[in-house]
Formats: C-alpha cells, structure tokens, sequence
C-alpha cells in the first residue's frame, strides 16, 4: 500500500515520480493531491503521458489492485477502506479536500505494509498521517525540501517524524519499486 500527498508544486513532483517507476510496484499507489473543487479530469490525463502504469480517477468501492494508480477526485476525501477506495464529503481538512492526512491516516491501518510519500505543497497536511503510519510501522519517505517547488509540506512532516526517507523524487521512486518487490 503506497499513498501520496501532494499540493502546490506536487503535479511536477508526482510526474517526476511516475516517470521513474518504470516497472509496475507490487502495490496499489493511491494519491491525494490538492487542487480546486472546479478541476476537470485533465489531471488524470497529463499524469498518465508520464506514466506506463494505468492511472484512474478513484471511484466510490473501487477494488485497488497492484500496480494501478488511483487519484483522489477533486473536492472529495479519498481513503483506504480494507482493499478498496473510499470517498467522502466529510468536511475539510486543514482547509482541504481532499485531505492528504485523512489518506494516511486511513492507510495507517495497513502497519509495515503501508508506505507514505509526502511530496511538494504548502501548509501541513500531511504530517499528522505520515506520523500516524510510522508510529504503525509503515515507512514514510519526504520529498527534500529544497528539491520541492514549495517545501512547507515536506518540512512539516520532517519536524513530526523520527525515521523519514529523504531523497529527491527519483530516488523515492527506485525506493518504492525495491520496498514493494
């Protein structure tokens, strides 16, 4: 179980980081990246020119299955629920939605099975998840502030962890395939 956060700067990161995993992970990647309510599906498709792996806007039960990419829609929560998506409308999250700490934390559940990807974005979403899935046993790998377009969010989940992964985001992605082989 791979999640992502991602906001301000995070759509150069996340391209980056499908770029390099070249060969499918054996594990689902679910991301929660922030962007407007008003956002159409465009997303889905420039992810996808830098990607070989399938990449789905997430639907409401949708079964995760390895090696599928799932991005949250806009203005919705995306969790983890079992081996399936879910959505929610619930309230914002530190002033977002989708909020990239609700992801953790329902990822937190998968323990050494789960692995976090905070990437480029402002505030500090994000942190309090990625804490909650170390604390679990997961791994949790943070975008280098300085390599970051904005690294609020990178150093906000480094001033609350006590075993992070710092790289660049090719190394986080050879990282991950080795992690899920």
């Amino acid at each position: 179980m791979i999640v992502v956060g991602a906001s301000f700067g995070g759509v150069q990161a996340l391209q980056l980081l499908l770029e390099r995993l070249r060969t499918p992970p054996r594990a689902s990647i679910t991301i929660a990246l922030h962007r407007h309510r008003d956002s159409d599906a465009s997303l889905i498709a420039t992810l996808q020119r830098h990607s070989a792996l399938k990449i789905f806007e997430a639907v409401d039960k949708q079964p995760l299955e390895p090696g599928c990419i799932y991005v949250g829609p806009a203005d919705y929560h995306i969790l983890i629920d079992g081996e399936r998506i879910a959505l929610s409308i619930d309230e914002p999250v530190r002033y977002a939605r989708p909020s990239i700490d609700v992801l953790f934390e329902s990822a937190a559940a998968f323990g050494q099975r789960a692995a976090a990807v905070v990437l480029s974005g402002g505030g500090s979403d994000g942190a309090q998840g990625a804490a909650m899935i170390e604390s679990s046993g997961g791994r949790v790998f943070v975008q280098r502030p300085e390599t970051a377009i904005c690294g609020d969010m990178p150093q906000a989940a480094l001033a609350v962890l006590s075993r992070p992964i710092v790289a660049d985001v090719a190394t986080i992605a050879e990282q991950l395939l080795e992690l899920s082989e």
